[in-house]
């Protein structure tokens, strides 16, 4: 895309950042995204929870409070209503748990089912959180487990049971609000959420070429059954694809991270959670909030060092 010259837009595409940033005054910016896809679990009212929710990570992540949203959808011409309903009575759930609402939207007919919003927030312009303002010396906290992208897709060739996705769905459904609210409480220098780049290649966008990351394998939640399916090569392409891109962009992995765990490190993530940035001194008390917030998988998982790469180990 060419550049964009007006000086009010303080977030665009150069960056790949989460959302887009735009002055209105001296207090304020609108922030704006865009994401829809097509179903990923077999229940309607949960893909159009989850769709919502992987929307309005994004204004999240930028350090962001939602105000509205409008719905994007296309609905095969022979869909069932009931059905249909059911995926924008999610959609409008999620909306209400985040506490906007959807104030209208666009619909359009196609084979395929997709669904999703387009999210307008506000943010104070010097409190913008970006993907790629991390510092040196800053700690990692991953506020959700991983392993969608792989469980999604065990599930679609009934490698799994759906019992066995439930933990994905209820990662999926949770919204980033509260951890955002509780990283907007400490010294964060950048934030981002894991979506389809995986926990690999969103942490690479975070280093904007400046800084290098080393991260504890071990140490990263993983949702129950992920490893074990990679371990059978069960396992969506994107995932393959965002895999062998880390390694293109300088990851490097300790001979203690089996093939299968760099898999799940590089697993194309749904509604993923936030990826953050906090001060060294600071680490601490903000997992301890997260947790308190009842979100008990967010973990330590490294640190931005100077330097360039991603070393696991």
């Amino acid at each position: 895309m060419p550049p964009i010259l007006d000086p009010k837009v303080l977030v665009g595409t150069a960056s790949a950042d989460d959302a887009g940033v735009y002055l209105l005054d001296d207090g304020h910016a609108i922030v704006s995204t865009l994401d829809f896809f097509t179903p990923i679990v077999d229940d309607p009212y949960d893909f159009g929870r989850i769709a919502a929710a992987n929307a309005l990570s994004d204004i999240y992540a930028m350090g962001a409070t939602p105000l509205f949203a409008l719905a994007i959808a296309a609905f095969p011409e022979n869909m069932a209503p009931e059905i249909i309903g059911a995926i924008l009575r999610g959609g409008v759930d999620s909306a209400a748990a985040a506490g906007i609402a959807i104030i209208g939207g666009h619909t359009i007919k196609d084979e395929e089912p997709k669904y999703g919003l387009a999210v307008t927030g506000i943010v104070h312009p010097e409190r913008i959180l970006r993907n790629n303002s991390g510092r040196a010396g800053d700690a990692l906290i991953l506020t959700k487990a991983i392993g969608t992208g792989i469980l999604t897709t065990a599930r679609r060739s009934d490698a799994i049971a759906p019992d066995a996705l439930a933990p994905a769905v209820a990662s999926m459904a949770t919204l980033n609000r509260s951890a955002a609210e509780c990283a907007l409480r400490f010294d964060v220098s950048a934030m981002t959420d894991i979506t389809g780049f995986g926990l690999l290649g969103h942490l690479h966008e975070m280093l904007g070429g400046e800084l290098g990351a080393r991260i504890d394998a071990q140490a990263v939640p993983l949702l129950p059954g992920a490893l074990d399916l990679a371990r059978e090569n069960i396992v969506p392409g994107g995932t393959r694809t965002n895999l062998d891109a880390a390694i293109g962009d300088g990851t490097r992995f300790g001979d203690t991270v089996p093939a299968a765990l760099q898999l799940v490190l590089a697993d194309a993530q749904t509604s993923g959670g936030l990826l953050i940035a906090v001060a060294e001194r600071e680490a601490d008390a903000l997992l301890a909030a997260l947790h308190e917030s009842a979100l008990p998988a967010a973990a330590r998982i490294g640190s931005l060092v100077r330097g360039a790469g991603i070393d696991v180990a």
